[in-house]
């Protein structure tokens, strides 16, 4: 299945049915009287988070969504249909934007979400609705209210708990399939993986889903590379795992180069929970492991963890950071059990 996280999709509700001028005729009644119905109400334009969908192809082959309009109304006092409404299936995780791509419209972040995007218009009124003691045989009928058009941006955010980031072949794919059943595409060269991948992860007894993205160069806020366009995928996770390559000769450099693009693109972001891990550690001698570490404990001013995506080596222990981190942004401890508030009993 192709990934495609961004869609510009046009939408019409349905216009209301023009109510209808009749006036009752049959034999032996000389003064029936007015009897045009109201015309039928415009269908609805909705948006709906639905389980099992990750990707926003389908608004690829189709951009124009338009409901169905109501029908006019008719003699004998009978009112139009009303038009069918139309509901656009997006997956779970998907921001609704208005043109200017800045304006939230609404955030779909539970199955079942389901948010009006346009009202259909209402009938119109026939001339029935204005017959009265002084007018008796109205000759006027409403039309009824156009519908409501508008160009809507759809945007996937995928939801994970924690995020991997890092310059392309810093070992992103390779650690998230060590980790999970995940089997993202591994190669020895940059900028293998394309799309975001997500795996289910597993410690001690606990899962959280962990996403990987495309690896990130020196300008992608400016549009080099593949740019920063997935860094919108790990803006709601709860931690980030920085990787940083134990194999290049730059490694701060690589360090900080990661840490300018993330703020550049969002304050929050930048502001998330990092844990640092210096990887491919099986491909280092004891010497140059422990140099480099040193060297990146320096730039980052934190601690930095020695890890290995292929030997498995010190990923267990990471995980467990990873996990203490979600457990505290959901208010619960490691081991699952809810924070007390200050001030509450305890049972």
């Amino acid at each position: 299945m192709k990934f495609l996280d961004l869609a510009k999709v046009y939408i019409r509700s349905g216009g209301g049915g023009s109510g209808c001028v009749s006036f009752r005729r049959e034999k032996f009644v000389e003064f029936g009287g007015p009897d045009g119905g109201d015309g039928g109400r415009g269908g609805d334009v909705w948006v709906e988070a639905v389980d099992g969908l990750n990707t926003l192809i389908d608004f690829r082959y189709q951009q124009h969504f338009f409901a169905t309009s109501g029908q006019p109304g008719m003699g004998r006092q009978r009112t139009g249909k009303d038009g069918d409404d139309i509901v656009l299936r997006v997956p779970v995780g998907t921001e609704v934007l208005e043109e200017d791509e800045e304006t939230v419209i609404a955030d779909l972040v539970e199955i079942g979400q389901k948010v009006l995007l346009g009202r259909g218009g209402n009938g119109g009124f026939g001339n029935l609705h204005f017959k009265s003691s002084t007018n008796q045989a109205p000759r006027r009928a409403n039309p009824g209210q156009p519908g409501i058009e508008r160009t809507i941006w759809l945007r996937l955010k995928l939801i994970a708990d924690a995020g991997l980031v890092g310059l392309p072949n810093a070992g992103k794919s390779t650690f998230l399939s060590a980790v999970s059943n995940a089997r993202p595409k591994i190669a020895d060269y940059p900028f293998t993986t394309l799309h975001p991948n997500l795996g289910v992860v597993g410690v001690d007894g606990k899962e959280f889903v962990m996403a990987d993205i495309p690896g990130l160069i020196e300008g992608a806020s400016e549009g080099r590379g593949l740019g920063d366009q997935f860094l919108g995928h790990v803006e709601r996770c709860a931690v980030l795992l920085h990787l940083v390559d134990g194999t290049s000769s730059t490694i701060t450099k690589d360090y900080r180069t990661i840490i300018a693009e993330l703020e550049a693109y969002s304050e929050i972001l930048a502001d998330k929970p990092r844990i640092l891990a210096l990887n491919k550690a099986d491909a280092l001698d004891a010497k140059t492991r422990s140099s480099r570490r040193r060297a990146l404990e320096k730039a980052s001013g934190g601690p930095v963890h020695v890890i290995s995506g292929v030997s498995g080596e010190g990923v267990q222990d990471v995980l467990r950071i990873i996990w203490a981190e979600i457990a505290a942004a959901r208010g619960e401890t490691p081991d699952g059990e809810e924070i007390a508030e200050p001030g509450a009993r305890q049972p």
